[in-house]
């Protein structure tokens, strides 16, 4: 009775995470879509005076336009971090204890994938969210569930759950060493 229930609860948290993630790479692209159709060649649009706008940017590079044109760095970047959480998601047990981490490497890996599906369908991302008032880099969807995802991670890593909280982490049949 008990594998049942741990299984269902299993199959239900992994559709949480893939609905999540269809969610979020939905929701970045479509708005990705909007601004070219919107802002692409345009003036910006001012949301809040000297504060928000958006501001259609085709970024070649990472934020603060670091590495120009290297894609191969960024698609490589991606993918591992993608099979990275695709394998700590693998671990995650399911349950409400562990719903931040489902959602934080679910956003983590939607941010991921949505920007790279730009670089390999157009060379560069799609960027059009700019915070004038404090000069930030212009960022999209994506950004904000890679950002938002790590930054709750880190919060949740470093206040909220004990170390007996990720022992789920642990390498499963660690080979034991003979003590000397």
């Amino acid at each position: 009775m008990e594998d049942k229930k741990a299984t269902k609860q299993r199959v239900g948290a992994w559709c949480l995470d893939i609905g999540l993630v269809l969610l979020l790479i939905a929701a970045d692209q479509l708005t990705k879509s909007a601004a070219v159709s919107y802002l692409a060649e345009k003036e910006d649009l001012i949301l809040i005076d000297g504060v928000l706008q958006l501001h259609y940017l085709e970024n070649r590079g990472a934020a603060f336009s670091m590495l120009q044109n290297a894609q191969i760095v960024f698609v490589i970047a991606a993918l591992i971090m993608a099979c990275a959480v695709i394998l700590v998601l693998s671990r995650v047990p399911s349950g409400k204890r562990y719903l931040a981490w489902h959602l934080c490497l679910s956003m983590i890996f939607a941010g991921g994938i949505g920007n790279l599906i730009d670089r390999l369908r157009l060379s560069y991302v799609i960027d059009f969210i700019y915070v004038s008032l404090i000069n930030f880099p212009v960022f999209n969807v994506a950004d904000i569930c890679v950002s938002v995802g790590v930054a709750v991670l880190v919060i949740f890593l470093l206040f909220v759950w004990k170390e007996e909280d990720m022992r789920f982490l642990e390498r499963k049949n660690r080979k034991q060493t003979p003590e000397r």
